[in-house]
This record gives C-alpha cells, structure tokens and sequence, in this order.
C-alpha cells in the first residue's frame, strides 16, 4: 500500500463517529514514532508537514521520500496519508502535489471569502486528476503556530457552505474557538455554529488545534461533524520533556541517538493516547 488521499478516511470516520488524527513533523525522527504506534494501534492516521516547516524539513520531496521509504522499510499495512498543513500559496500546494504529498490544505482563510474560494478551487482542480486530497480553511484560528501569533475569528456559516459547494473540498477546518499552542484555561468552542455548519455543508470537518481540549469537548466536536482532528504542540511538549529530562540525568550523555530515543519513545505514546481518545484504534 502507498500514501492515500485522507477522503476516504475522513468520509468513514464521519459515518461512523470517530475521528482521525493529524500528527505534525517537527523533525525527521517523529515519523518513525508515527508510523510505529499507527500500525501497532491499527490506526488510520494523518502525518502532516506544515508549510512553514517544509524548507527545515528539507524540502517537499525530501519529506515525501521519508515518510514513503519509512513506510515501506517499516512494514506498514494501516492506511496513511501525508498532508501538507496550512499551504500559503495554491503554488505551494502545487509543488507539495508534484513531490508526492496525498493531501494538501490550502489556507485562503486570511483573505476575502471570494479569493479563498478562488484559490481553492484553483488547487482542488490540481489535486483531483492526482487524487489528492483537499482541506480548506474559513475564519481564523488564535494561538501560535510555528512563530505566527493570531486571534481567533470565527467561521461564518454561509461562507463555509460557499466554500464546500463552489471549490468541493473534501474536509473544512472552520475555526469555532479552538488555538494552535497551549491554552489559557479552559477552551469555549462554538458547539451552536458548528452544529449548524456541519448540517449545512454536510462534509468532514476539521478540529485544529487539539491540544489541551477537554475529552468531553472533543466528544462533542466528533458527534457534531468532526471527523480530523489536528495534533502537534502535546506531542512537541512530550519530546522536549524527555529530552531535557534525559539530559538533566545523565550530564555525560553526547551521542545524539542516546538523548533522542526517549524523546521518540514519548512522542509515540502521546500520539497512542490521541488515537485511543479519538477512537481511531483498531478501525483497520
């Protein structure tokens, strides 16, 4: 099996009343613990590469070829997509198509509703001849995200509905309350607009920023529509803590491989955690 669009996944999960998690790469040494824990959990799973971390990752097609060679290399049966998170340009989305991405997102979100339905519609017409996969975004989620800072500005139903039937994407991340990074308290999302978004557009929707979200909430965001959900600053916090935990215990560790193991290893059971609260485990 190779890399597979997310439609398919997102669409059964929807049916069904779970949700697949998207799981960002912060280094190359995440993919491993990603793929390892979806195949021992028997997960479908989403591995994304956000656009502001390609060129560090080294490039489109370097991340393609690792996250296709380690899939191979691992024995890999579970289906897996790899999605490009929050594409800047259609021309970015574009060149994460060419280098073999199975999904892209573009993020019109932070123009008129007019030319993100332009710009998606652009790339939907790139993506679908290569079977690839596509998650559009409308309103704007607050936190941070790789460096950028923004507030939170909220989907407006109507524009969701516009999006999904002119540029037929195939998941919308409408942004109802939730953050990239951590919370301060607990989150507020719009349990009332996503209700009526779900029923108005009737495709999967997307939760990002994940993180922190209380298991009742995210109950509740699956019930009402959302079939992904996006996670990265949790896993990030729990490969920083084992690496300096490492490195506080053992003050004569140098050898990369030896700091990095745990670090691996906490990143894997975050994501286990994730997929179980998801009730993504054992649906292969």
């Amino acid at each position: 099996m190779t890399l597979v669009s997310m439609k398919e996944m997102l669409q059964e999960a929807k049916q069904k009343g779970y949700a697949v998690g998207q799981y960002n790469i912060n280094n190359l040494e995440f993919i491993p613990a990603f793929l390892r824990v979806a195949e021992s959990e028997q997960s479908p799973m989403i591995i994304a590469a956000s656009d502001r971390m390609v060129d560090f990752l080294g490039g489109f097609k370097n991340t393609a070829r690792m996250v296709e060679t380690l899939y191979e290399e691992l024995n890999i049966t579970v289906p897996v997509a790899l999605h490009l998170d929050h594409g800047q340009t259609v021309d970015r989305c574009k060149q994460a198509i060419d280098a073999g991405f199975s999904s892209v997102m573009i993020d019109g979100s932070h123009h008129p509703i007019d030319e993100n339905i332009a710009m998606t519609k652009e790339v939907v017409a790139y993506a679908k001849p290569h079977g690839v996969s596509v998650e559009a975004e409308v309103g704007t989620v607050g936190g941070q995200e790789d460096g950028l800072v923004g507030g939170v500005q909220y989907a407006d139903v109507h524009e969701c509905f516009r999006l999904v039937k002119e540029a037929e994407i195939d998941a919308l991340a409408a942004a109802l309350g939730s953050v990239h990074g951590p919370y301060q308290g607990e989150p507020k999302l719009g349990f009332e607009q996503m209700e009526a978004i779900s029923q108005e557009t009737q495709v999967p929707l997307v939760l990002h920023g994940g993180t922190g979200i209380p298991i009742h909430q995210i109950e509740r965001a699956i019930s009402l529509g959302h079939a992904k959900i996006n996670v990265n600053t949790e896993n990030i916090q729990a490969w920083t803590k084992a690496v300096r935990k490492k490195l506080s215990e053992d003050e004569k560790v140098y050898e990369p491989r030896l700091i990095l193991l745990p670090a691996i290893e906490a990143v894997g059971n975050s994501v286990k955690e994730k997929i179980r609260e998801f009730g993504t485990n054992n649906r292969v």
